[in-house]
């Protein structure tokens, strides 16, 4: 049996395999068990293999590697065109056998260990993050009701933090132990963001490039390994607007008989990242509110002529180009001379 190319759709347990020729004739179409699977590709000649990029596809490819198959993770969404009507494991790897041909596919590339390891830390963050802010709200939303709001933001949070621990006399009785506990989950939420942040912040101590990434003003150890963990290789865009876009921060195109309309941005890529960049931007805007003749004068006009988000968004797609630049070609941030 001559094997050319294989669709592998992959879950925890059970593994479709659609196997093709080099004609492109079928030869192979059956359903594995991990073991069986293993053993599978442990027995055929090396080959070119795809996989839809999923939570397990970076394991599956370093361990296919390993045995000398060529291996392409693919966009799920990027898939789904080649898929046939009905969906089923045996449709679905034939749609990845024929989608890793196509000479225009774009590919993730496959994590190492410890880039993953990195990128699991960052979500673990983004949950931690998530799981104050409902606690937070919930908080704020009891205690409204009883008549009691506070300011929004880090002074507000911890204002009402203080008065759930208190066990104020607004408050019914039959809610002040309730709230109690509350507060103390969330100041325990907190208490791992801060660990968390640290062993972030200490992966970036010895490491080169987040070094360089941080020199860009509203970047940071946090969003320095976000981009080392989900990035990749940036180098697979040819400029640093591609990366831009691939962020999500580009606008929309619906043009069409040569006229273009652009619209909102894309909001494609990962939002971990591109919140990250959006934020970082929201920082270096509120410096240059605060000490104007030290701001970029092209940021100074942005902020004049655009509402505060849309200005964000304008930084961070600049913010995505120079960490493009600066992972490409080398080197660290320098900031533009001021012309007088």
């Amino acid at each position: 049996m001559e094997i050319a190319t294989i669709g592998l759709d992959i879950a925890k347990h059970v593994f479709q395999v659609h196997a093709v020729d080099a004609a492109g004739t079928v030869v192979l179409r059956k359903r594995y068990s991990r073991a069986q699977l293993v053993r599978l590709f442990e027995e055929i000649p090396p080959c070119l293999v795809g996989i839809e990029a999923c939570g397990t596809a970076h394991y599956w490819g370093r361990h296919l590697q390993s045995l000398g198959h060529d291996v392409r993770l693919m966009p799920a969404h990027y898939v789904k065109p080649y898929v046939k009507r009905g969906k089923n494991d045996a449709a679905d790897a034939e749609g990845i056998c024929e989608a890793v041909t196509r000479p225009t596919m774009r590919f993730v590339p496959i994590k190492a260990p410890d880039t993953q390891a990195l990128a699991l830390m960052h979500r673990l963050r983004t949950q931690f993050v998530g799981q104050r802010t409902a606690m937070l709200n919930a908080l704020r939303a009891g205690m409204a009701e009883f008549g009691i709001v506070t300011n929004q933001g880090l002074g507000g949070a911890t204002e009402i933090l203080r008065i759930a621990s208190a066990g104020d006399d607004r408050l019914p009785e039959l809610i002040r132990e309730p709230y109690r506990l509350l507060a103390d989950a969330i100041r325990a939420v907190e208490a791992r963001l801060v660990t968390l942040d640290h062993q972030i912040a200490a992966s970036t101590q010895f490491d080169d490039t987040c070094k360089r990434l941080s020199t860009i003003p509203g970047v940071g150890p946090v969003t320095s390994t976000t981009i080392i963990a989900l990035a990749g290789d940036v180098s697979r865009f040819p400029t640093g607007r591609d990366f831009a876009a691939w962020l999500g921060l580009t606008p929309r195109q619906n043009s069409t008989g040569g006229k273009a309309r652009l619209g909102r941005i894309t909001k494609a890529g990962d939002q971990t990242l591109r919140t990250l960049l959006v934020l970082g931007a929201f920082s270096v805007i509120k410096r240059a509110r605060v000490a104007p003749e030290k701001a970029s004068p092209w940021l100074m006009a942005l902020m004049e002529r655009r509402p505060p988000l849309v200005a964000a968004v304008a930084l961070a797609n600049k913010m995505a180009r120079i960490i493009w630049a600066i992972l490409t070609r080398g080197g660290s941030f320098r900031a533009p001379a001021r012309t007088s």
